[in-house]
């Protein structure tokens, strides 16, 4: 069975999307600066970029508050082609909870995950809808970590419910994206956290921690 190569298939929209003086507007969930760097390197000449944080699955409050900051704080320094705006979410972890509910013994990149993907790309997908958008994306398969074909195959099915608004398919860890995320992180100086975001992932992560 041969795999869609994802990346392939962003590069031919952008080329469609070409015209003189026509910049698509694109809202990007980010999970994170340091994920979302190498990505805004890779759209920002193609798009006008609305970076959504949105993470209802991180915890503690703290770390995610942190990692607000961290975000806004590349955005404020990135070297953009195309403006490239901030717009944050509510933090409601209980939404997160609720949909992994069943499923907090699930391994990490499981049926667990998916939910949560399929949580924060319907938000997305809705403010981009709000927002009268082109497209909407997400940061999270620039990690070695993530299913790529999973992420898209979610945020193609929740697009489905909203005409007029185009998924952008990704697998933003092609062209060394993940290495180039490292380095745009140690350039910045950016707070990169050891583990993905959720209480599961952190224990996971910890395991002698098991019992915070």
């Amino acid at each position: 069975m041969n795999r869609i190569n994802y990346d392939k298939v962003m590069q031919e929209i952008i080329q469609k999307e070409k015209e003189p003086g026509h910049v698509p507007a694109l809202l990007l969930h980010s999970c994170c600066g340091p994920c979302s760097s190498a990505v805004l390197e890779r759209l920002t000449p193609d798009f006008e970029l609305t970076v959504f944080y949105y993470n209802p699955n991180i915890w503690p409050e703290e770390e995610y508050y942190k990692r607000v900051q961290e975000q806004e704080r590349l955005i404020r320094s990135f070297p953009a082609v195309n403006p490239i705006h901030f717009l944050a979410g509510d933090y409601l972890p209980a939404d997160f909870y609720q949909a992994a509910k069943g499923l907090e013994d699930a391994p990490e990149g499981g049926a667990r995950c998916r939910e949560c993907f399929r949580l924060r790309l319907t938000e997305a997908a809705r403010k981009a809808a709000e927002l009268q958008m082109d497209f909407f994306t997400t940061t999270l398969t620039v990690s070695p970590l993530k299913n790529a074909e999973v992420l898209n195959a979610v945020g193609e099915e929740i697009a489905a419910d909203y005409p007029g608004l185009r998924f952008l398919p990704s697998d933003f860890k092609k062209r060394n994206g993940y290495k180039r995320s490292c380095e745009l992180s140690a350039e910045f100086g950016m707070y990169r956290q050891d583990y993905c975001g959720c209480i599961f992932s952190y224990r996971e992560r910890h395991p002698e921690d098991a019992k915070s």
